[in-house]
């Protein structure tokens, strides 16, 4: 008889197991996320881009040799990049992040301002992500082989061999400059003040496109997942008993791709950084991503480092998440290994 996988949240082994995973995870992650600190700063050194001309902009060309010398002074940019990083790191320890050269303002305070946006759009990209992969894959594979699989396989595979940016430029041109269904950018209209129906509107397009850009991978691996387990000697066995088709797909079938499915999510996760930076600049959301760009475009030392560190742990943070959840629902993986 056909074993069904069913979620054990409340066993106290289970329990145990995904704690151990946390903090084995959680150990790692803090000198990852040191080492990815120290690789920004060393490649931004390497940029051929001065962060002094970042910093002046278009008025650089007013300041004499000895003035650009003493700024550069005053702004640290004369340290290796070694010092500036270990001083960096001392700084942080002390929950110092510094000025941000690019905004004019205190990291945190370009953080408080930015980070609420970036989740907003983040988490509701990442949900119609979900959402829409799960019924897709899901239908496709308890379909495999008919008109709804082709369909929906060759769409995916055509979608994911366009770029996002090419995407976000065709919905702007169909849906905002054309049908005028959605605003083309920003947060709120020209002149307008902050309003929960403003950024409503504005927010439909960017995290509509930014779902779909994680579509492609997500559809066909749940596709993949559900079709092999209908070949599987569990479901075999139900179809030989006369089980009703609905209850071998949804207790035979469905249950046993979640987990494959929550461990593909968080392999994505690093894709939904890069597409939400995509949408973001395209968009002009307020968010962290379009931050990103203008740090590294200004080679802004403190917020670029900072903002990667996030980046890292959001990426480790979502595949601990995404294993924790696997070990509480099939108590067949090795937590351990």
């Amino acid at each position: 008889m056909g074993a069904v996988v069913r979620a054990r949240p409340l066993d106290p082994v289970m329990r145990g197991r995904a704690g151990r995973l946390i903090v084995r995870r959680l150990a790692v992650a803090v000198p990852l996320a040191g080492l990815v600190s120290l690789a920004v700063f060393a490649l931004a050194a390497a940029s051929p881009f001065d962060p002094l001309d970042g910093y002046l902009g278009a008025h650089g060309d007013g300041f004499t040799e000895a003035q650009r010398a003493a700024l550069r002074d005053r702004l640290g940019l004369q340290r290796n990049w070694f010092d500036a990083w270990w001083s960096w790191i001392g700084d942080l320890v002390h929950g110092r992040l510094g000025e941000s050269r690019s905004y004019r303002q205190p990291v945190t305070q370009v953080l408080a301002e930015r980070l609420p946006w970036s989740l907003l759009l983040g988490v509701l990209g990442g949900v119609v992500a979900l959402v829409l992969a799960a019924i897709l894959g899901a239908w496709a594979g308890l379909r495999r082989g008919g008109f709804i699989d082709r369909t929906i396989s060759a769409a995916a595979v055509v979608l994911q061999a366009v770029p996002p940016f090419v995407l976000a430029l065709g919905a702007v041109l169909l849906f905002a400059s054309t049908l005028r269904w959605f605003p083309a950018a920003g947060l709120t209209d020209p002149g307008g003040g902050v309003t929960a129906g403003s950024t409503a509107r504005h927010l439909v397009l960017p995290a509509v496109l930014l779902g779909v850009t994680q579509l492609p991978w997500l559809v066909l691996g749940l596709r993949e997942t559900v079709a092999r387990t209908l070949d599987s000697d569990a479901v075999k066995g139900a179809k030989a008993r006369g089980l009703p088709w609905r209850v071998i797909a949804f207790r035979h079938v469905l249950p046993v791709a979640v987990v494959p499915f929550l461990a593909l999510c968080g392999a994505r996760l690093p894709e939904l950084v890069v597409g939400a930076t995509v949408v973001e600049t395209l968009f002009s959301w307020p968010g962290l991503g379009s931050a990103t760009v203008e740090a590294a475009r200004s080679v802004d030392f403190p917020l670029l480092a900072i903002l990667t560190v996030l980046i890292t742990g959001l990426v480790l943070l979502g595949n601990l998440a995404a294993d924790a959840a696997a070990v509480l629902i099939d108590p067949r993986i090795d937590a351990d290994g």
